[in-house]
């Protein structure tokens, strides 16, 4: 876990970052691949609808390799990257060595280049395998921006600027969305991704053993699901990489409303769900999708927010690189 110390560097870095940035407008767009590739979106789908039959677990994954790669210098696959000797990479930081699904990206990067080769780029893969995940796990199947190119840069030491930790209060996740470009309503929205897959102890053992300093259990926390999440997470079991807690007990594998219900009743996993909670309008968003008896509104916001989110720091017309390996630049 991070220290408070710096977690309020990376937050004064943040709020520098965006005062001091220009507002770029991204140029991606709707069936950008309608000429060149035009069956991309149909071969990622297909190819998709057999991993997620195989193992159901890797939808979560996907959906949350795009928000890592997307909040760390913008949607341009810089999440697939490998280490080199002199550089570590993203996926090889602490947050992101639990990330499953990189394998999914070669595989159907594999199936675009025959079909058509050097077209479409691994940051657009991302991109669609999210949204198919979302799809395949029963959610929306909403219509995405593409035309993103890769970036040529990976580095393990951009992470702790760019990505808010489970520990983030409501204050600290409003600045973080805010560098983005993101509103208010796309942080709530997009926190009910948390509806499918699953988590290591580490990312929330802190509420359960030692929330303010003193061996206690965070009060905020329901106290019956606190004492279920201690029988899967035994103390100091922060480097366990082997035990999973589903982030929706009830339906982890179903892109639902379970989300907003669990937290409306203290039952988020995250302290940064719990806190939620904590500002008028994603705690009035919250109650209103946990009592709603459709998902009809939080599935066309979902889709909308992952719009918004597609378009951060993309790189388009020559900047960037179709890479032709994902894990590599050319």
């Amino acid at each position: 876990m991070r220290s408070s110390m710096a977690l309020s560097k990376s937050l004064l870095l943040l709020l520098l970052g965006f005062l001091c940035s220009s507002s770029t407008e991204a140029h991606v767009e709707f069936g950008f691949y309608n000429d060149t590739c035009p069956h991309a979106e149909a071969i990622v789908l297909d190819e998709m609808t057999r991993i997620i039959a195989d193992d159901p677990k890797l939808a979560g994954s996907l959906l949350r390799m795009q928000f890592q790669d997307c909040f760390v210098r913008g949607c341009d696959a810089s999440i697939l990257l490998d280490s080199l000797n002199n550089n570590v990479a993203e996926k090889d930081d602490i947050p992101n060595k639990s990330l499953r699904g990189f394998g999914v990206i070669d595989r159907v990067k594999a199936k675009l280049e025959e079909a058509c080769p050097g077209i479409v780029s691994c940051a657009d893969i991302i991109a669609m395998a999210a949204r198919d995940s979302v799809y395949l796990a029963n959610g929306p199947y909403f219509p995405i921006q593409t035309g993103r190119r890769d970036g040529n840069k990976s580095e393990a030491s951009d992470l702790m600027a760019n990505l808010p930790p489970p520990t983030a209060n409501i204050t600290q996740l409003k600045a973080f969305f805010l560098q983005k470009n993101l509103t208010v309503k796309d942080l709530v929205v997009l926190s009910g991704a948390h509806t499918i897959g699953f988590s290591h102890c580490s990312s929330f053992s802190q509420r359960l053993y030692n929330f303010s300093g003193k061996g206690d259990t965070d009060p905020s926390l329901d106290m019956e699901y606190a004492e279920k999440l201690k029988r899967k997470c035994k103390p100091y079991d922060h480097d366990d990489m082997r035990t999973l807690v589903k982030m929706d007990p009830k339906s982890p594998r179903r892109f639902d409303l379970g989300y907003y219900k669990l937290v409306s009743e203290e039952k988020g996993l995250f302290t940064s769900d719990e806190a939620l909670l904590h500002d008028p309008e994603t705690r009035a968003y919250v109650e209103r999708q946990a009592m709603a008896s459709s998902a009809e509104e939080f599935f066309k916001d979902f889709g909308s927010s992952m719009v918004s989110m597609g378009k951060i720091g993309v790189l388009t017309h020559q900047k960037g690189e179709i890479r032709k390996k994902c894990a590599y630049v050319n």
